[in-house]
């Protein structure tokens, strides 16, 4: 398969060629994008999935959410639902989607909303929250329709965006000239020991522009699987399978391994919809691990004590204090 794509490349070129086009309306305002007053953030990526949005938004509500009073705004990916629903502890995955779900399950106080039609989707926050003081979009970078005050463009450290290509030939949404746009860029899942000489290394292939703040962010796990009930140390957690929906479980799998865990891996599709038969097998085994995006879906079918996920945080590796201190800079000199 990865192959014949290679046979795909004449319509990658085609596809990217449609979308610079699109980009140049918007660019040059053929094509409107509309502004708000209050700062709208965005956060996407040029990849295709797994780059890490989901911690991400969550280190955004932990850095700015002391100050600000945040919105986010996601199109809730693969729910049964249209139109602008704002999220709540009663709603189901299938209502609003797995990610909204887990930032509102995450950050109880934060105002959380689904809507595809963005536009429609921040008029509803602001009619509803008019002193809000920012909107966090959620995997937006490609939805021109709004013109975000900050953007932010994520590329993981195994898979950066230069080393790619568009659809279908590659994994890209659009071609790498697209990260122009971006306010900031951040390398996600990097170790946790990635040296000044590597991270100089990757700047070089990356080329940010003058504009462009570039930071290296990594991975942080739990010490305590849990549930809704309780939390359970790592370190006495064993011989369980982990079950994953998501697009790169390969980290998560690393770090179990790097524990010395005993388990067995079922690995699914990203943000796959579990069917009956598959959710009659994984009910025969004792013990389940899984994400905390899968464990959205999944922990209406399961008991307590048998379903359980791993906690994670994206956090910055160099200059932390930068990526508040950069939002607030342009957001507000833009305002201004």
């Amino acid at each position: 398969m990865k192959y014949f794509r290679y046979f795909l490349f004449p319509l990658s070129v085609l596809y990217g060629c449609i979308l610079s086009i699109r980009n140049f309306l918007y660019n040059h305002k053929f094509l409107k994008s509309k502004s708000y007053s209050v700062p709208v953030i965005c956060v996407g990526n040029l990849n295709t999935g797994g780059t890490g949005k989901t911690p991400m938004i969550e280190l955004l509500v932990r850095t700015l959410g002391e100050e600000y009073n945040l919105a986010t705004l996601s199109r809730g990916y693969k729910r049964t639902t249209k139109g602008f629903i704002e999220v709540n502890a009663h709603h189901s995955s299938s209502d609003v989607g797995d990610e909204p779900l887990q930032f509102k399950n995450n950050f109880p106080d934060l105002k959380v909303a689904v809507d595809a039609n963005r536009q429609r989707g921040i008029s509803n926050l602001l009619r509803a929250y008019p002193k809000l003081d920012m909107i966090l979009l959620d995997d937006a970078f490609q939805h021109r329709k709004v013109k975000p005050d900050f953007s932010i463009v994520l590329t993981t450290y195994k898979d950066l965006y230069v080393r790619d290509f568009v659809l279908p030939t590659g994994n890209l949404r659009e071609f790498q000239t697209g990260a122009k746009r971006a306010d900031m860029i951040i390398v996600t899942k990097c170790p946790k020991d990635l040296s000044r000489t590597e991270q100089k290394n990757i700047a070089l292939q990356l080329r940010p522009k003058p504009y462009q703040k570039l930071l290296f962010s990594t991975i942080f796990y739990s010490e305590f699987v849990t549930n809704t009930l309780q939390k359970i140390d790592i370190n006495s957690f064993n011989n369980f399978t982990l079950v994953t929906g998501i697009a790169n479980p390969s980290p998560l799998v690393s770090h179990l391994k790097a524990l010395d865990k005993k388990f067995s891996h079922e690995k699914f599709p990203d943000h796959h919809e579990f069917s009956a038969a598959e959710i009659q097998r994984l009910q025969k085994i004792p013990l389940l691990l899984t994400t905390q995006k899968d464990y959205m879906r999944l922990k209406t079918e399961f008991s307590t004590e048998k379903l359980f996920y791993l906690p994670i945080e994206s956090r910055i590796l160099n200059d932390p204090d930068s990526l508040k201190l950069n939002i607030e800079k342009q957001v507000f000199d833009h305002l201004e």
